[in-house]
């Protein structure tokens, strides 16, 4: 048998390399209209797993590649894409000359989030957005802050809460679902709102949004989804690095708030072997308001020391074969000198004062992601196919409370284990209709608990199991018009064990519960059209389905007896209708949708009088619209603006109108005031880029107070404000760059709106002052 095994083997080795002996390569440079040579241009062989990045000089290599007929892309950032035909023979090495044309337009890039299959925005019939690395790399200059990179970046994103915390940070108004490289970040079993903070910007290519309800990774993007793709290797060369250093600290009020951040990445590609391996490390000082104060450490981002390490390596075995294997560690830890000094809602802010901080340091321990992944193109009926298996592995730790009896501090635990099977067959109808459908299947296991770290019981472990067959309709129509149709299917149970409740101060809890077994089935659809032949107006209409469940721990803490068994966990059904547009008209290029959202159930937790909670489920409508422009007004002259607003109300008499008294506002929990933000970027000299941020945030005021003379959690009027930010960067050298943000350039003492729609005396807490990262980079 073994005898048998290493001939096998043998014979395949050996086949494999008689294979790559007899195949060719491309090589060639990518320049400019006027010649200059373009670095970091993506190079790649469609419908193959070959592909690659510009060196410095712009010279590009793709090598392993078996005879035949081939589509060569060239594309980058601000730049068209072009497609090349080419035909190789065994033995040929091809060299090319690639000039790419300027482009105002984001159309031309790929992306694999809306349904799983690489695609460009121009073939997309939805609302995606993707923040490139060009503007990862600018907006990182201000803040390193993950949440507050995507709310000034992202139209129709909530602002962030200048915390660990991302409650509030909706998308359109619902649940967003975060993953990384598809590895879902979020929770949903007992969401602890630490989702959005789980790995850091110099890990990370590109951001993909797609907004709107969409199931296509399964729970929890009823709102829409992030996804974090994490950085590729730099294959030009065998070896590169990228070294960054930066001091931060306040502008005004500098007292305490010095820090610093250090990056380190290698990359480079040997034969078929290519890897890239980054670690980062940062620590920040106090962090103050506009008027000097220390801001409240509860749950803050001063005084902060954050990890992030993050390895990724592939194998091509041939141009239809590839292994890849992905591994991220992100943690971030609080210890703080300061304790929180109660201010008075809507009059003076809550501050930190010099005190001792109880319990053990707050954030998160450890977030491990892991993925192996193998690529497969060209297989039977000419199909591509992927299939992964990831792990994700969560820790995290909140602030100490009096609330538990003896006091304590609660954690949340998550592990995560899932497979995923994505197939898709190309076909052709003839009379110019070609197509494809996208099928396969994924399972998800996630296993949650909320204990507290003295290893008392406040949520025992849930165990969530999902398996969830899928197909994907797409049919192009006289290349121009895109149609696409997909159904998903998701079974989901949740098996809770027996536990004894968790004593509170006040004496209550301490039953034992009796645990039990949850299921529910959630069917989701979508269908789209988008048409494409014209430059100045390119439309798209669609409908998509998503689904959440309900907080099951946030439930299952305050259960009695037997009530997990009688427990409804029917999933929110959001159904989305979009229609929207690009236009593309000489210098400038515009973009917009409206959108209407609504649930026949609404999945919103409210205490009883016995402090139990309960699902409210009232039919929820939320609508809105997101508008963006670019204009290019001259090669050192860009100007960008974008708006969003959204409103959403909940039928309580669900007669089916939202006009009624008996109806309600939906809280600014769910529901963000309008935002606009706008930029303008500038290139005095050739080495000299400088960017100006504006955002404005609005009003927003629907709620009475309540009995006690305040406002309910969700309910206070929030307040407008502006704020600047500033971005520049200087080439000394073509290897070694200059870089200073200030976030906040004009130190205004100001409040973002979670500091007023909370209501409360301890969240009315101030944003930063004026804040500055100073820094430097060099390429090796």
């Amino acid at each position: 048998m073994k005898k048998s095994l290493l001939l096998v083997l043998w014979l395949f080795a050996l086949s494999v390399g008689q294979a790559q002996s007899q195949n060719a390569s491309i090589t060639g440079q990518v320049t400019s209209p006027e010649g200059q040579a373009l670095e970091s241009v993506t190079v790649a062989l469609e419908e193959t797993v070959l592909g690659t990045n510009t060196s410095e000089s712009g010279g590009f290599t793709l090598s392993n590649i078996k005879p035949g007929s081939y589509t060569l892309r060239v594309g980058g950032v601000g730049y068209k894409a072009e497609r090349q035909p080419v035909v190789l023979q065994s033995g040929d090495r091809l060299d090319l000359r690639v000039t790419l044309q300027p482009s105002t337009s984001s159309l031309n890039e790929v992306v694999v989030s809306a349904s799983r299959s690489v695609e460009t925005l121009d073939e997309t019939p939805a609302s995606v957005h993707v923040i490139d690395s060009r503007t990862l790399q600018l907006q990182s200059q201000i803040s390193t802050d993950i949440s507050n990179i995507l709310a000034n970046s992202v139209p129709g994103l909530a602002l962030n809460s200048n915390t660990t915390s991302n409650v509030g940070q909706t998308l359109r108004g619902r649940n967003v679902l975060i993953m990384v490289d598809g590895i879902p970040q979020s929770t949903p079993l007992r969401n602890g709102s630490r989702d959005v903070r789980t790995i850091d910007p110099a890990a990370i290519e590109r951001v993909e949004i797609v907004k709107g309800a969409t199931a296509v990774y399964g729970n929890g993007a009823d709102g829409g989804l992030i996804n974090y793709i994490t950085k590729q290797p730099t294959t030009s060369k065998p070896f590169s690095a990228y070294t960054s250093l930066s001091g931060t600290g306040m502008l005004f009020h500098p007292e305490g708030t010095f820090g610093g951040r250090v990056s380190q990445q290698f990359s480079g590609k040997l034969k078929d072997f290519d890897y890239v391996a980054s670690g980062t490390y940062e620590k920040t000082g106090v962090m103050r308001d506009g008027e000097g104060q220390v801001i409240s450490p509860v749950y803050g981002l001063g005084e902060t020391s954050l990890y992030n390490g993050f390895a990724k390596a592939g194998y091509n075995f041939s141009s239809d074969h590839r292994v890849e294997a992905m591994y991220n560690y992100f943690g971030s830890r609080q210890k703080s000198d300061y304790v929180m000094q109660l201010g008075k809602y809507g009059e003076e802010p809550t501050t930190g004062v010099r005190g001792e901080v109880l319990g053990e340091p707050e954030g998160t321990k450890y977030n491990h992601n892991a993925q192996v992944r193998y690529i497969g193109k060209n297989l039977f009926l000419n199909t591509n196919m992927e299939l992964s298996a990831y792990m994700q592995s969560f820790f995290t730790v909140y602030g100490y409370t009096p609330y538990f009896k003896n006091g304590g501090q609660s954690t949340i635990k998550s592990r995560k284990y899932g497979l995923r099977l994505n197939l898709n067959t190309p076909f052709s109808l003839g009379g110019g209709v070609n197509g494809s459908i996208a099928y396969g299947a994924d399972y998800l296991n996630d296993v949650t608990s909320q204990p507290l770290v003295d290893g008392r019981t406040w949520v025992p472990e849930m165990d969530l199991k999902n398996l969830a067959p899928y197909a994907q309709l797409q049919l192009d129509i006289l290349q121009h018009l895109n149609f696409k149709a997909g159904y998903r299917f998701d079974n989901v149970s949740v098996t809770v064990d027996d536990f004894q409740q968790l004593v509170l101060a006040s004496g209550a809890g301490g039953d034992y519960v009796q645990g039990g077994k949850l299921k529910f089935n959630a069917n989701t659809f979508n269908a789209g059209l988008r048409y494409s032949a014209l430059e100045y107006f390119k439309p798209f209409v669609s409908y998509s389905q998503g689904f959440s469940m309900i907080d099951v721990g946030r439930y299952v803490r305050g259960a009695k007896e037997n009530f997990i068994s009688q427990m409804n966990l029917e999933p929110v059904i959001v159904n989305n209708y979009e229609a929207g547009f690009h236009s593309q008209v000489g210098i400038a290029s515009f973009s917009g949708a409206y959108f209407i959202s609504t649930s026949r159930l609404g999945a919103n937790l409210i205490a009883n009088a016995e402090g139990v909670y309960e699902i409210e489920r009232a039919p929820e409508r939320v609508e809105g619209f997101e508008a963006m422009m670019d204009i290019f007004l001259s090669e050192k002259i860009t100007l960008g603006a974008s708006a969003s607003y959204s409103e959403g109300k909940a039928d309580f008499n669900n007669n089916g109108e939202y006009t009624d008294n008996e109806d309600k506002y939906l809280t600014s929990l769910r529901i963000a005031p309008f935002k606009f933000t706008s930029n303008l970027n500038l290139k005095p000299a050739k080495n000299l880029n400088l960017n100006l941020q504006w955002i404005y945030s609005g009003e927003r005021d629907r709620f009475e107070r309540n009995a006690r003379g305040g406002y309910n959690s969700g309910q206070g009027p929030v307040k407008a404000f502006n704020v600047f930010n500033l971005a520049a960067s200087y080439q000394a050298t073509d290897k070694l760059s200059l870089n200073l943000g200030i976030e906040n350039l004009l130190d205004k003492a100001y409040y973002l709106p979670q500091a007023y729609w909370y209501g409360r005396d301890d969240n009315f807490t101030r944003a930063n002052g004026a804040r500055f990262q100073a820094g430097a980079a060099y390429k090796w």
